[in-house]
Formats: C-alpha cells, structure tokens, sequence
C-alpha cells in the first residue's frame, strides 16, 4: 500500500481502444472517490501519453494536464499501453513509442499491456525470457513473432512484478483492479470491483475460449484431414487410417500434421470434442453423460477430465457460468 501519488500513463497509440484510455482514467477516479469515502486521501493520478507526441525527457508528463502540487520531476510509475482495435500499428510500433517505452522501465515503471499492447511492449525486448499473456486469438502470432517469449494465453493477467501484461479486449478492467490492489489493498479493489458490478474473483481466458482450428496454414492435404475430423469428430481416430486418406506415411502426416495445426492428431480431435461439448451445454439441458456420448466418449469419468484439463472448469461449473438454459 502507498500514501503517495501514483502516477500512471496511459499510452494512446494510433487503433487504440478508446473505451479503454478513458475507461481506465475513470477506473482509477472511481479508486479515488472510494479511497476519500473511506477517508483517506487520493492515491492515482492518470496521464494520457500521445504515442505520436511523447515527452522527449523522462522528467516530463504526458498530458498538458499537471495535478496541483506536483512537478513536472516527478515520474510515472505505471506506464499502460492499452488494446487495439486493428493491426496497422500495434505490429509495428514506432521507434519512437518502443525506446520510451525502454526508457521508462529503466527509471522504475511498472509496465502494462493489454491484448494486442503486448505486441508493442514485446517489440521492446522487455519480455524476452518473461511469460506473458495476450488475447487467447493472438497468442500464436505473438509466440511466432516473439519466439523468445513464453506465451500463456490460458492466463488472463500475469503479475511479474515489474512487467504486468493482460488478455482479452476488456480486460483492461482487470489490469486497474489489480493496480488498485497493488498499490492501496485488496479491500478497496473488491469495493471498487462491487460498485462497478465486475467479477473480482480468479478467472483464467481458457474459461472463454472457444477452439477455432487454422485452416490457413496452406497444407491441403492436412486441411483435407481437418474438414474430415470436423464431420466425424465423434468417430474413433486412427492416425494411420488419416495419413493413408492423404496418401502419406504415418510419420510424415505426423509431422505435418503439428506443424500446420500445432497440436498432434489426438490432442486435436480432444479439443475438438470438448468444443462440440461446450456448444452443447450452453444450448441444452443434457445431462453430461449424454453430452459425452454425443461428442465420442463413452468413458464419462476420462471425458470429464479431459474437458477440466481444456477449459480450467468442471462441467457443472462451465453450465452455471455459460448455459443459456441454466438457471
């Protein structure tokens, strides 16, 4: 917890989410109104930074704006780079963003992303050898582009410390929570988190994915065995009965197989599978051993274990969270 002023710059690049550079502000103002309820003095102070305008000194704030009795020396301590809403920049950021970016964590920021800004904070080498989350759709790219990253898009925010980076789109809320928790207590967060009507217990992204298969990677004969395994994914699947549909050997249909799809045959049809379940339990009342028939299993117990170790969720727990018949 800290009695000073925390200082924090939202960064506004060219498709940023704009929802989120004014929603964060009125998180932390909301974080303010409630810490004074409680009687206890302002804690945040937000900065919007203009990516195409930033302070060519590290002592200078972001936005014309200036708190009163506080100086221009005074610096940032959370630097936010927020979603995006197309690929035109957050691919290739500027120089200019990315050494400020550099220069900032070098005097003692804590740096945030969120979604695609992990593109931006990653083209600055400060997550090189770090694990990260970003939207479970990005994830593959961003692992692509920056092989030196550990990429974890299961997580929906990951807390190192100094670098702190988010998922999803509107996960920008859960990034002010846990600054909010971090720099006054747990307390005010859940009192914020109340008065916003925002879920503030553990959640994890798998909870929301859905299992969307590439069909892009140009290997036709594997996209072949895709739109097959996509008709007949209840059937048993037999690798060397799909590598002779394509006229490959087992190992070479093995191989390509992964490398177009990232995922070997078995671990595939299970994703697939568990897919079809999900649909199924949010669109119906099926008890879950009729769901795993369904899909193939006839084993409920290993099927029921199976869709946990995907989703991070029990299927009770997936019917209460997403079923449009629950309740």
């Amino acid at each position: 917890m800290t009695n000073s002023i925390v200082r924090i710059g939202v960064v506004h690049y060219p498709g940023a989410l704009l929802s989120a550079v004014q929603g964060l502000a009125e998180q932390f103002y909301l974080a303010n109104t409630l810490h004074r309820q409680n009687g206890h003095s302002d804690v945040f102070k937000v900065y919007t930074c203009d990516s195409q305008n930033l302070p060519e000194r590290r002592s200078e704030h972001c936005s014309e704006r200036r708190p009163q009795g506080f100086s221009d020396t005074d610096p940032l301590q959370v630097i936010i780079l927020p979603p995006c809403l197309n690929d035109a920049y957050y691919l290739s950021p500027e120089p200019a963003l990315t050494d400020w970016i550099r220069l900032q964590h070098r005097a003692g920021a804590i740096i945030c992303s969120v979604c695609a800004g992990a593109f931006v904070l990653a083209e600055t080498g400060l997550l090189d050898g770090r694990t990260a989350t970003s939207h479970w759709q990005l994830a593959d790219d961003l692992a692509r582009r920056y092989p030196k990253v550990r990429v974890d898009s299961n997580r929906m925010l990951i807390n190192d410390g100094v670098i702190i980076t988010s998922g999803g789109l509107m996960s920008w809320i859960d990034l002010g929570l846990e600054l909010v928790a971090q720099f006054t207590n747990a307390r005010l967060m859940r009192q914020l988190g109340r008065y916003l009507l925002v879920d503030t217990g553990s959640r994890e992204q798998r909870y929301y994915q859905s299992f969307s298969a590439r069909l892009d990677h140009g290997d036709d004969a594997i996209v072949r065995v895709q739109h097959r395994l996509q008709r007949e994914f209840s059937q048993p699947v037999r690798v060397r009965e799909l590598a002779g549909t394509v006229n490959l050997t087992e190992r070479t249909f093995l191989r390509r197989f992964v490398n177009a799809t990232g995922l070997k045959p078995t671990q595939y049809i299970q994703r697939l599978r568990v897919q079809k379940a999900c649909e199924l339990i949010e669109s119906s009342l099926l008890p879950f051993e009729r769901v795993a028939l369904e899909v193939g299993y006839e084993d409920t117990s290993s099927f029921r274990k199976t869709f946990a170790k995907i989703t991070g969720q029990t299927p009770r727990e997936f019917r209460n969270r997403f079923s449009r018949e629950a309740g």
